[in-house]
């Protein structure tokens, strides 16, 4: 098992100036931490690949164990910001959906990008560093809580229960397929991701199942359904 990456010296904060160097450096390094994972991929070809000095991943992150730290946090967003477009109080439930979905599909436009950033979660899953274990608690867990107190309050629920959190899994599996299964839905229906709103028609799409799968699970519990 690769060393996990933790207790690594801090990064230097990058200067303006080097801000495009930092950035070459993730580029470079997350489709190979992606194809190859942490423990087999060198410092070396990674500075090689972004056309820098390899005295640059000390810099900028520290290490080796930083800069792998740095591509997983920074493409996998802020768990605030986008708890923030679904969580709001005022917001109807549509509106709700409409944020949450699209803090799935947003990344979905950067192609290539999206692509690989899928890759290395499903690789760190596979060849752990400790850094998913830290998304679930950090990232994955405060988004799912945030999404069953919407859910119980447009369903006027007092608190949680099993069932609530069974509809946040299935609603959130709508958003997670389009990632785990871009290539498939690419060989299936690579119409639904062509033309100017093709990403928009997703999110509209998917906020109509979300309503639908809520005002079912509404249905159900009017009509004594044991929760």
């Amino acid at each position: 098992m690769p060393a996990r990456p933790s207790g690594s010296p801090r990064p230097r904060p990058a200067r303006a100036a080097g801000e495009q160097a930092r950035q070459r450096l993730m580029h470079a390094a997350l489709p190979l931490f992606a194809h190859r994972g942490f423990a087999k991929t060198s410092t070396r070809e990674i500075a090689e690949a972004a056309g820098v000095n390899l005295a640059a991943i000390s810099y900028y992150f520290g290490d080796k164990q930083g800069l792998y730290r740095a591509v997983f946090a920074e493409t996998a967003g802020s768990p605030d910001d986008e708890i923030a477009r679904y969580a709001g109080p005022a917001l109807t439930l549509r509106e709700a959906l409409h944020g949450f979905y699209t803090g799935f599909v947003e990344p979905l436009k950067q192609g290539e990008t999206a692509a690989m950033c899928m890759k290395l979660h499903a690789r760190e899953i596979l060849e752990p560093t400790g850094l998913w274990q830290q998304e679930i608690e950090e990232g994955i867990r405060p988004a799912h809580e945030a999404l069953v107190r919407v859910l119980c309050r447009h369903l006027g629920l007092p608190r949680a229960d099993a069932e609530v959190r069974r509809l946040a899994l299935c609603l959130a599996g709508l958003g997670v397929y389009l990632h785990v299964s871009t290539d498939v839905n690419q060989a299936l229906a690579p119409q639904l991701g062509r033309g100017a709103r093709a990403w928009e028609r997703w999110v509209e799409r998917l906020v109509d199942y979300g309503e639908a799968m809520v005002d079912a699970e509404r249905r159900r519990r009017a009509a004594g359904g044991r929760a």
